[in-house]
């Protein structure tokens, strides 16, 4: 690529990914819940007329890299017109699961067909279902949430009302849900102003060659980098605890084979699916996938549909990496999806074992509570695994998640409960040439009578260390009645009391080296 054409392809680039940051800042200023505004998760991003991901904001991995699935579904069931806005958090359909809603605006530009297209994918508080924060141990979908299928909630400007309703209707605390979908609506609003401007400065013409550039541009880069990888075929697996019901632990299996410029990654082999929440979506576990791929490629990589097409993803229909309509997938988005990333870098560390870090907290390590009408869910950050030239960085969220934690002042002005302990989990990162990083305790007092559901990971089976390098401690989840502790199962419902403490203490990650 010539030098001037480079320079044009990197400043589009970083408009249009501009443009993603700065919708997802007006989401952050807009929103109601604690869950957006304050760990922001969520993610945004732009897609061309034909549903290609042409920029993103550096959010959720494990949202963006579904975000893609997503549009290949739309656009085989919906006819879009100018003020559209099209809802959905369908798991089967290029979802994650039922919390993660996702709004998609088409941009119009005096043509027939949209332009582009404006996603934003929030992780709401609760969405219905069994138990507050809609993340139960499930055996249906149904006890999950409400499911939307992609359908309108504006139609050439006018909100759909009927279904607004309904929806409010299934959920807890419905004005906060009314309040953060009006802060994504927020969002599109000013992602289309921005995209309109770039029409206006540049033409259609222009910044369709651009977007094409890009495309070509990344896939070349990441198939520079998949090239700098041995060719040959690896193999990893892994286990997740258990279903949530004590039976036999889970397997997740990789086999990653690199030919040339190209890699495919074959989950195929993984268990069938399960009983409970654990399962995840084929749309997740392309995105576990990629996410590993792109963290490999060079910083100043565009991320786009050209960056994936070098690399492809193979599962099974009705195993755990690729479940079908009705298995509930609550805890595979952020659970399963961590095991993932732990097996396709433990098969590529075969290949290049100083450019792979150890497992990390593997992890998201899910609290969700109920006080009445009242939702809250967070996600705990753990210890990073060492890594060649580096120790792991300690109480940190890893690979998929990119959240923030919540600011024990905000947690405790809204919600009827003390934070007694934060502080990083001492010594629970393996040892090493280059030691894994630290976990996390986080304990909390419970004020009133409270509802809570603990979805993690890593409580039997460590954190793996490489090269010889020790695993990180497993975490532990315990709850203080009287003075009394109790250890508890790494997946579980309780009933907590004005009184009671939970302490989650999270895993550290592997060590790196001996």
């Amino acid at each position: 690529m010539r030098g001037q054409e480079a320079i044009e392809i990197s400043i589009f680039d970083r408009l249009f990914s501009a443009v993603a940051e700065e919708m997802g800042i007006v989401l952050r200023k807009s929103a109601f819940s604690a869950n957006i505004k304050e760990r922001r998760d969520f993610s945004c991003a732009i897609c061309d007329g034909r549903g290609r991901l042409v920029a993103q904001a550096a959010h959720i991995p494990v949202h963006l890299g579904a975000m893609p699935a997503t549009m290949a579904a739309l656009l085989k069931e919906v006819d879009f017109v100018p003020e559209d806005l099209i809802i959905t958090n369908d798991p089967y359909a290029g979802g994650t699961h039922l919390p993660d809603i996702t709004l998609i605006k088409p941009v119009f530009a005096d043509a027939d067909r949209p332009l582009f297209f404006l996603l934003v994918r929030a992780h709401h508080a609760d969405v219905g279902g069994k138990m507050p924060g809609s993340m139960p141990l499930a055996s249906h979908i149904s006890e999950e949430g409400v499911l939307i299928r992609p359908q309108h909630l504006k139609r050439q400007g006018r909100i759909n009302e009927e279904f607004l309703a309904w929806f409010l209707s299934q959920v807890r605390n419905p004005q906060e849900r009314r309040g953060d979908l009006t802060a994504q609506q927020a969002a599109l609003v000013r992602g289309e102003i921005r995209l309109k401007e770039m029409i206006r400065a540049y033409g259609i013409k222009t910044l369709i060659e651009r977007v094409e550039g890009l495309f070509l541009h990344a896939q070349q880069m990441m198939e520079e980098t998949i090239s700098e990888i041995p060719d040959g075929h690896y193999f990893f697996e892994d286990c997740l605890d258990d279903d949530g019901l004590g039976k036999e632990p889970v397997k997740i299996v990789a086999r990653v084979s690199i030919d040339g410029s190209r890699a495919i990654v074959d989950l195929s082999d993984s268990d069938k699916a399960a009983s409970t929440g654990i399962n995840t979506v084929a749309s997740v576990a392309a995105a576990a996938v990629y996410y590993v791929f792109l963290a490999l490629s060079p910083e100043e990589m565009p991320i786009n549909a050209g960056a994936l097409e070098p690399i492809r993803v193979l599962t099974k229909p009705g195993t755990v990496v690729d479940a079908r309509y009705p298995s509930p997938v609550a805890a595979g988005n952020v659970e399963t999806s961590q095991r993932l990333v732990d097996v396709i870098l433990g098969a590529l560390a075969q290949a290049i074992p100083e450019r792979i870090p150890a497992a990390s907290c593997g992890s998201m390590n899910n609290v969700a509570m109920g006080f009445g009408e009242l939702t809250y869910y967070e996600t705990i950050g753990g210890g990073m695994g060492g890594r060649f030239g580096a120790p792991g960085l300690s109480g940190v969220h890893t690979h998929m998640t990119n959240t923030l934690n919540t600011p024990i002042e905000a947690l405790e002005q809204i919600y009827p409960l003390l934070v007694e302990r934060y502080r990083l989990r001492e010594r629970s990162g393996g040892r090493g040439r280059f030691r894994g990083g630290d976990g996390i305790i986080r304990a909390y007092r419970f004020l009133q009578p409270t509802q809570v559901t603990i979805l993690s990971e890593r409580r039997r089976f460590c954190p793996y260390g490489l090269q010889g390098g020790a695993p990180g401690r497993r975490g532990q989840n315990v709850f203080i009645r009287g003075g009394k502790k109790r250890i508890l199962p790494g997946k579980t419902h309780l009933q907590a009391l004005p009184g009671d403490i939970l302490e989650i203490r999270t895993p550290g990650g592997g060590g790196w080296g001996a």
